[in-house]
């Protein structure tokens, strides 16, 4: 006679592993992104194949020349949090504001 097998509840296989409190909280600063931590939110953008490759050179020069392993994700998080942080700080000045008035 074959056994049965008791497997668990879905309540068991996804629960919270810490405490929500727990959760280390690493605030992106001015300036820098928020590197490497589990991310909740996403957003999707569309980007020119150009952008795309250009994106993925950038990638490749960072591993290359510099010996930093990163993603594309982390590239674009740091590239938002500079220019915002550059809004930020000089405002009407600021690069992005600059790039956006011209497109």
């Amino acid at each position: 006679m074959p056994r049965r097998v008791s497997l668990p509840g879905a309540s068991e296989l996804f629960r919270p592993t810490q405490p929500a409190a727990e959760e280390p909280e690493v605030p992106a600063g001015p300036g820098r992104g928020s590197g490497r931590v589990r991310h909740d939110e996403k957003i999707t953008v569309y980007v020119s194949r150009d952008e795309l490759l250009a994106l993925e050179q950038a990638r490749l020069t960072l591993r290359a020349e510099h010996g930093m392993a990163v993603d594309r994700g982390r590239i674009v998080r740091e590239a938002v949090s500079a220019l915002i942080a550059d809004l930020e700080a000089n405002g009407p000045s600021s690069e992005l504001v600059r790039r956006l008035s011209t497109s």
